[in-house]
């Protein structure tokens, strides 16, 4: 009887890895991913089918930590300069993101089912949330984090981690159980503040120095308790604030991006990350009221099919605002089509501040938790649906990649270059992943193959392996980058050469090995300076004779400033732009 009492603890925890492990590569086997297998096994056990679990918020406390070291995770990958290069989509696409599905959302909620207008404000807006913890496991899991979707999808999920807490004091100031003091908002908001600003002083200078008298001890186990301490401890800074323990992780991550560690330290949190986050998805499965769901069936079904649709199009429309191109903003669409994991907080919130009755913030749960479980297969196969319908997405077909150079990039750049290889007979493959730059292509005859190229299987298929040269001609240097990163890991003996949107790109080229980088305008400056020569009537010769020279000057500074240390590959604008010939000022009369 005393070893039966001894094994009761162990029988849960055996429950949830039994579940896990049976309902997950079934769900792998039928192509819906282990996120569904997650979400599946923890509706099985939980109180509405097996009751294996009576109170699955007793799972969730601890789960949310797998959520915390998913940020954490993130934010090791990232810097400073790579979030900065991401300002748009944070700022500008992220919240035109959370205001329109927000509004279009809480519209519906107040004509189709008669809500009150603040009930339907905050349901609306916490709609408009997307779940970071099931859209990036299913990057990670598709190859396609580092993808221009992954990256924007990336983007505006920051962002709403950031609207949480607005979203917070707007329930407050909401709440008809008592006025807010306009004393407590401002207060609330400073100790945020206060919040960020310790993670960012204790992250810039003492996590460094930190890790590294740590790591001159060389013990294993105490840099993994180490990381551990750092992620909860800024976890819990954020929260006793009033702010998202996973954007506080991430803030921690981001500012060891940099660290000679950062590779360890990833290293000895993978394996807590992994088991944190299943257990998480398991969690949101046990949440999951099958009563609610059948007793509100029909009203669930078109709930689900109108936030979907609803999200899918107005984010579709707004990627395309922003300028990205039409695969990238219909991936980026399906990926966010869900309500996230803060609707469970919010309307919990809402409910206990008498915004929203508690059968409403019930109704709600069920919904975000089902749009949850419909996003592994809208992912999966939403693009093969809408191109059955007649939409505008190509199928990724590499049947026909023959050619002996792989060009990534046919827009402007790309078609001039092209122009120069194919006059001289060298057969190309041509990615792009522009839909209309494909169709306008192929109404000349050019096959240009839709992908890609920031992802190993597309470029894989494309012949990157067998391939005598790639060249990279797209248009932005932080997708240059990362198929030169792709590029260099996975081809390492075949050569690449790119495309430089300017010196300081140029630069880091140089610095990740890319001797073959060309600055886009630098040939076509020259040529019309020489040619502005010849037209005020210095002759031809003379006019080439200054051109190389300027070339000749220009290649000789940036191999200076190669080697000379004026370029970081960690800090690249620290790069100041300077004549070659300073211009000479004409004396003013008298």
């Amino acid at each position: 009887m005393a070893e039966a009492d001894h094994l009761t603890p162990l029988l849960e925890p055996m429950v949830l890895l039994a579940a896990a492990v049976v309902a997950v590569p079934l769900a792998k086997r039928l192509g819906l991913g282990s996120v569904l297998g997650y979400i599946a096994a923890g509706a099985a056990i939980g109180p509405s089918v097996l009751g294996l679990f009576a109170a699955p918020g007793r799972v969730a406390g601890v789960a949310e930590l797998g959520v915390v070291l998913l940020l954490f995770v993130i934010g090791l990958e990232l810097n400073l300069g790579r979030l900065w290069a991401l300002r748009k989509d944070i700022l500008g696409l992220g919240t035109a993101q959370v205001l329109g599905c927000g509004g279009l959302a809480a519209a519906g909620l107040m004509l189709a089912a008669g809500w009150a207008a603040p009930a339907a404000s905050v349901a609306g807006l916490g709609l408009a949330l997307s779940s970071t913890a099931l859209v990036m496991p299913l990057l990670e899991e598709r190859g396609e984090l580092q993808s221009p979707q992954g990256q924007v999808a990336f983007a505006v999920l920051l962002l709403q981690d950031l609207a949480i807490v607005p979203l917070l004091a707007l329930v407050a100031f909401l709440s008809p159980q008592e006025a807010p003091r306009e004393g407590s908002i401002w207060g609330a908001v400073a100790l945020a503040v206060a919040a960020v600003a310790v993670v960012v002083l204790v992250g810039r200078f003492l996590l460094n120095p930190f890790f590294s008298l740590l790591g001159r001890a060389g013990t294993r186990e105490i840099m993994t308790a180490a990381v551990l301490l750092v992620v909860l401890g800024a976890a819990s800074l954020m929260a006793m604030a009033g702010l998202s323990m996973a954007m506080g992780a991430f803030l921690a991550g981001v500012l060891l991006a940099e660290s000679n560690y950062r590779h360890e330290l990833e290293a000895d949190i993978e394996p807590f990350r992994g088991l944190l986050l299943g257990l998480f998805f398991l969690s949101v499965g046990m949440s999951v009221d099958l009563g609610v769901v059948a007793a509100q069936w029909p009203v669930l079904l078109a709930g689900v099919a109108g936030l979907v649709a609803v999200k899918v199009l107005a984010t579709h429309w707004l990627a395309r605002a922003f300028g990205h191109s039409p695969g990238t903003a219909l991936r980026t669409a399906l990926l966010l089509a869900q309500a996230g994991e803060f609707g469970f907080v919010l309307y919990s919130a809402a409910a206990a501040a008498g915004v929203m009755r508690p059968e409403q913030a019930s109704l709600l749960v069920a919904l975000v938790t089902l749009s949850m479980a419909a996003t592994p297969p809208l992912v999966r196969f939403g693009p093969a649906f809408l191109r059955s319908c007649g939409q505008k997405v190509p199928e990724e077909d590499f049947s026909d990649a023959r050619g002996n150079v792989l060009l990534v990039g046919f827009g402007r750049f790309g078609q001039l270059v092209a122009q120069v290889l194919l006059r001289h007979g060298v057969s190309l493959t041509l990615l792009d992943s522009d839909v209309n730059r494909i169709e306008e292509a192929g109404r000349f005859g050019a096959r240009v193959h839709y992908g890609d190229g920031t992802r190993l299987d597309v470029l894989r298929a494309a012949g990157a392996g067998r391939v005598r040269m790639i060249l990279v001609c797209t248009d932005r240097p932080e997708t240059t980058n990362r198929i030169v990163g792709v590029v260099q890991e996975a081809f390492p003996d075949t050569p690449c050469f790119a495309r430089a949107w300017d010196r300081r790109h140029a630069l880091e080229l140089l610095a990740r090995g890319i001797d073959g980088q060309v600055r886009e305008t630098l040939e076509s400056a020259l040529a019309l300076g020489r040619e502005a020569l010849v037209g005020l009537g210095v002759s031809r010769d003379m006019a080439e004779a200054v051109e190389q020279d300027v070339r000749d000057r220009d290649r000789e500074r940036l191999k200076a400033q190669q080697l000379g240390g004026f370029f970081v590959a960690t800090d690249h604008y620290k790069v100041r732009p300077e004549p070659l010939t300073p211009p000479r000022r004409e004396k003013q009369p008298g």
